[in-house]
């Protein structure tokens, strides 16, 4: 359990600083594309992944998860579910030819048909890559991973932005995904050594495929629930409105999405090792969860505070519409860091049915939210869309945490501090807004309000919150797990 636990904090460490890196190259992605493509470009391409992503859940999302909860997993059981996987991708490819003619006439928008059939590529690229990914995750091998994650991001950059500088404007966002799914599904198999084996009907696949299966239903429920908005605003206010909310929504976020993402991985390894320990899976957790928390909030909080300065710096001017989607989606975002961590907690204890179960609630109550906002355009539908989260929150954590032995109190405790800290760092960050006025030294001030919002938040959270002792043990774990054999 110690070798565990030495495992798990470098890979945590590691992770970020990979996460950091992939948040960097995204930004300038952003940056760089903004300044080349038009709102309309992206528009088209978020009419087709609206689709397509739902696609890409099935493609590959639960038989992932359950190599990844298993105790114990056999060679046999590996290349079956290789297998499935790729059968599921090769079908999905196909229906994306199937469904292109539909979305053009859904639309209205002849150029979506070949932005559909070329998206299948991807489904197959991803399946391929699938297991062996999975197979490094259940290792904790997440060195390896973070490695691949930015190269593959790197040679995407590189292929998108050489595409659009001459001129192939939608195909340029498309060519990123498809050359990144290609880039990663062929160093997960030279780094992880696995050969998958022929399928056998023997290897005893049927509970993980059970499990798959309702992690791969619960994660099409919540992506339909997040993303119906962009289908209604793309088919009743055009490309151009789609595009102006897809990017205010990207943007703000990429800095909640990459934290989950490079630690949510971990945790969900880490503590499915760890499943029949109770009492130490909900230490971990609750530790965990407090990192996660409180580093997600001052983000938001500067994300909130300097809107039109981010959206000047990433994007440019051309861009300000962006700002007030950005603005209203907040709310939502802050909510995001705050419950999605709840869901290692539900996967690692096996009780991925009562996932769906939230799930199914939750998809009904925002897409009426959508449906009420969207006579209002972007702006109504981000507000309705944050205001359905709010009312959501309470019920979400009560309803995750009802049995476990986790209470709503010890996850009260966990984000109480953070969040007061929050609370007074934003209002320095007001202050800090309101002296310098509409200054058009956008990055200064971002760099000086950044500079005040983080350093406040982190002197009320150490000190006036009393959690510098538990965070200097955090950094003594850190040193002791890199300085471990």
């Amino acid at each position: 359990m110690d070798n565990l636990k030495r495992v798990v904090v470098r890979s945590g460490f590691v992770r970020l600083g990979g996460q950091a890196a992939s948040f960097s190259l995204r930004l300038a992605t952003m940056a760089t594309l903004a300044r080349l493509l038009e709102p309309q470009d992206f528009g088209l391409v978020a009419m087709t992944t609206v689709v397509t992503g739902v696609f890409q859940l099935l493609a590959t999302t639960g038989l992932s998860s359950a190599t990844i909860q298993k105790d114990t997993i056999t060679h046999e059981q590996l290349s079956t579910l290789f297998w499935v996987n790729l059968l599921i991708g090769a079908t999905l490819a196909l229906l994306c030819v199937l469904a292109a003619p539909i979305l053009v006439a859904f639309y209205n928008e002849p150029r979506l048909f070949w932005l559909t059939v070329a998206a299948g590529a991807g489904f197959i690229l991803g399946a391929a890559g699938a297991q062996h990914s999975a197979l490094l995750q259940r290792h904790l091998r997440y060195t390896a991973l973070t490695v691949i994650e930015v190269l593959s991001l790197l040679v995407s950059f590189a292929a998108g932005v050489g595409m659009a500088l001459v001129g192939l404007g939608y195909w340029a966002i498309l060519s990123m995904a498809l050359v990144s799914s290609a880039v990663y599904a062929i160093c997960v198999w030279l780094v992880s050594g696995w050969s998958p084996a022929l399928p056998r009907r023997t290897a005893g696949v049927r509970g993980l495929l059970g499990f798959g299966g309702v992690v791969t239903l619960n994660a099409f429920v919540v992506y339909v629930a997040y993303n119906v908005e962009k289908l209604l605003l793309g088919r009743y206010w055009g490309a151009d409105a789609l595009g102006i909310y897809e990017r205010g929504y990207r943007l703000i976020n990429i800095p909640t999405a990459e934290l989950n993402s490079a630690i949510g991985g971990i945790a969900f390894s880490g503590l499915s090792r760890i499943q029949n320990d109770r009492i130490r899976l909900r230490n971990y957790f609750l530790k965990g969860y407090s990192i996660i928390v409180a580093m997600t909030i001052p983000i938001t909080i500067l994300c909130a505070v300097f809107v039109d300065d981010i959206i000047a710096v990433v994007l440019g001017p051309r861009w300000a519409a962006v700002a007030d989607i950005f603005r209203l989606l907040t709310p939502t975002i802050l909510i995001f860091g705050v419950i999605n961590p709840v869901a290692w907690l539900l996967f690692a204890l096996g009780l991925q049915v009562r996932s769906l179960k939230i799930a199914l609630v939750i998809a009904p109550l925002v897409i009426t939210a959508y449906i009420i906002g969207l006579p209002y355009g972007p702006r109504g539908v981000a507000f309705a869309y944050s205001a359905a989260m709010i009312l959501w929150f309470i019920p979400h954590i009560l309803w995750c945490l009802h049995g476990t032995l986790v209470s709503p109190r010890d996850l009260l405790l966990a984000a109480g501090r953070p969040l007061l800290a929050g609370i007074v760092a934003a209002g320095f960050g007001v202050a800090v807004e309101l002296c310098l006025g509409r200054s058009e030294w956008h990055l200064a001030k971002l760099f000086v309000g950044g500079a005040t919002v983080v350093a406040v938040y982190s002197l009320v959270l150490l000190f006036f919150m009393g959690q510098r002792t538990f965070y200097l043990a955090l950094f003594k774990e850190i040193r002791g797990a890199f300085s471990a054999p």
